[in-house]
């Protein structure tokens, strides 16, 4: 049976915001959770379908594949793989959590001693076209919170340990009972960490974590182009309480060339010739990305005439292929002429057929002709 439109299986349009897949998901995970539907097999199915395409659509990288392959692009929708029940640590379980937190019980304990992940960054890179067209190894510093290295990120001074937090016993939240839900809420006391820091470390101030710039050596692939992100495992934020560090996005933009413009693969290129040139035909050199070519004009060619250099354009981004260089052809005519210049152009119009005249006078005959 062919897979639901993930947007369909939330009931949300494919331009919904963060805030509305969240809000679509949290609903139809509060209608059909197996704790409140016992023995349904359809409500546990339809859990699980919202809950793989909440998986993807909350992701922004992994909603912008699906965006663009669908199904395919999710290797072949394989999210359910592996999906196993709802306990376990599985891809399910912490899905659910992170939308829900602390709305159901059972989860208070499992929560004790679990860092969190660091938050993701951007970092915005502006490169030259020539840089993105053939790729390019560059260094970047980052400022970013780092695990602190007096404390190890334990947040205590060297030769101290935070206590275990008295009220919430290390859980980090409080349960309380309401109508049929048993609800959970952070710890007043710890703030939800489960523990308290009696003796800060005095480099980090008891957040486990100091601010540094990091120098970072990064990789550009032939190919990208503006708004293309590339994605740097662990190098975003330091979690909190040896949680894994956050990912670092660093998004592309590339500068405007004086004379080449990108279309797709293609580099597209406006070389002027003058009359005679196009005429008469002629040889020429184009400038490339790689340098000057010599171009042949073939006789009689027109303004506007596009003219293709094969495989000099951009690479495939995929690592296959190159485009072409587009030549669009412009023919120039002269502001200025001496008197021998146009005499011979005054004498190739009367060899054509063609009536010579001053404009001027020609243009008020015209106007006679019309209006007597």
């Amino acid at each position: 049976m062919a897979k639901r439109d993930y947007y369909e299986v939330l009931g949300v349009n494919r331009n919904a915001s963060e805030t509305e897949i969240k809000k679509a998901y949290r609903k139809l995970a509060l209608k059909h959770h197996p704790d409140k539907n016992p023995g349904d097999k359809e409500a546990e199915e339809v859990f699980k379908e919202a809950s793989e395409a909440y998986a993807v659509l909350s992701d922004s990288q992994k909603r912008a594949q699906y965006d663009q392959f669908g199904h395919a692009g999710m290797n072949g929708g394989g999210f359910s793989e592996g999906f196993g029940g709802f306990g376990g640590g599985s891809p399910f379980e912490d899905i659910f959590g992170d939308i829900f937190g602390d709305i159901f019980s059972g989860g208070g304990g499992a929560r004790r001693g679990r860092g969190r992940r660091g938050d993701d960054l951007r970092y915005n890179l502006t490169i030259t076209f020539e840089e993105a067209a053939f790729g390019h190894e560059t260094n970047i510093e980052v400022p970013r919170h780092q695990t602190c290295s007096t404390c190890s990120g334990s947040g205590s001074r060297p030769g101290s340990q935070p206590v275990t937090c008295p009220t919430c016993r290390g859980a980090g939240q409080v349960r309380h009972q309401q109508g049929f839900f048993s609800l959970t809420r952070p710890c007043p006391d710890c703030g939800g960490e489960g523990r308290i820091i009696k003796d800060p470390c005095p480099d980090c101030r008891g957040t486990g974590r100091v601010r540094e710039k990091r120098s970072l050596s990064i990789k550009i692939p032939a190919g990208v182009e503006t708004g293309n992100r590339l994605k740097l495992s662990g190098e975003g934020e330091a979690g909190a309480q040896g949680g894994p560090p956050g990912d670092l996005y660093v998004v592309i933009t590339v500068k405007d060339h004086p004379i080449f413009q990108r279309d797709g693969r293609d580099v597209i290129c406006e070389v002027p010739i003058s009359f005679p040139q196009a005429a008469l035909g002629h040889e020429l050199e184009v400038p490339t990305l790689e340098g000057k070519v010599k171009l042949k004009i073939p006789a009689g060619t027109q303004s506007g005439k596009v003219l293709r250099l094969p495989g000099k354009g951009i690479p495939s981004l995929q690592g296959y292929g190159r485009g072409d260089q587009l030549v669009v052809v412009r023919v120039e005519t002269p502001s200025r002429m001496t008197a021998r210049q146009r005499e011979l152009l005054e004498e190739f119009a009367r060899e054509s057929g063609e009536e010579v005249h001053p404009m001027g006078k020609g243009f008020f005959d015209k106007v006679k002709e019309m209006f007597g």
